[in-house]
């Protein structure tokens, strides 16, 4: 009797297993099937990014690989545009660039805006950076130069850095929320001005906006 009562009670114990299995599996696959649609999306992404011709305005001058200024690495995927603020005040666009080339440089950034409003590219846009520390991956970065230790930057710098912000939030198919500081990633006092004046960086933001609805 006791194992009669002992199999009876096992059956019911297993009897909803399949299901239960059944539904797992489901689950896993709907996950997997999102999961791989959200990864072929963002490839495709940087793909196209790859092949994106940058307008006239911009000066192309992408430095060579050497693994460290430039690894040669593609992104996972832009989830933000990163502005950051040139660490030595009054020096170029063209000073910028020179540097990442040089063998003192374990840095980069894909594009650097100048005090003349001029914009360099030294990075392709389907890959890394070396600026956004653990957010290379999955971020598009910009330097500003500035014309002293304020970290303001002047008007032309500004109007060139409003316009290519917004050339890129078009060609990444993001919006003004994925325009972000260096400081929003690590803490760090970059870009300085941006930092110490919030009213200013939500009026940049604001800016961008007005000029992709123009």
């Amino acid at each position: 009797m006791k194992n009669k009562k002992y199999k009876r009670n096992r059956r019911k114990k297993n009897k909803f297993k399949p299901w239960m299995i059944a539904i797992v599996i489901i689950i896993v696959l709907i996950i997997l099937g999102v999961w791989g649609r959200g990864y072929l999306e963002d490839k495709l992404q940087v793909q196209n990014l790859g092949k994106t011709k940058s307008p006239q305005w911009i000066d192309k001058q992408i430095i060579e690989k050497d693994g460290v200024s430039r690894n040669g690495k593609k992104l996972d995927c832009v989830k933000d545009i990163v502005i950051h603020y040139v660490g030595n005040p009054g020096s170029t666009a063209q000073g910028n660039h020179d540097f990442y080339v040089s063998p003192q440089s374990n840095v980069s950034s894909h594009f650097v805006v100048g005090l003349k409003g001029e914009i360099i590219q030294c990075i392709p846009l389907n890959e890394m950076s070396a600026a956004s520390n653990w957010r290379n991956n999955d971020t598009i970065s910009i330097e500003v130069c500035h014309p002293d230790d304020s970290g303001k930057f002047n008007k032309k710098t500004y109007q060139s850095l409003v316009k290519l912000a917004a050339w890129l939030l078009e060609r990444c198919d993001l919006n003004e929320k994925h325009i972000i500081r260096h400081y929003d990633i690590t803490g760090k006092e970059c870009p300085r001005y941006y930092v110490r004046h919030e009213d200013k960086w939500e009026e940049f933001k604001d800016d961008v906006k007005k000029y992709r609805e123009k």
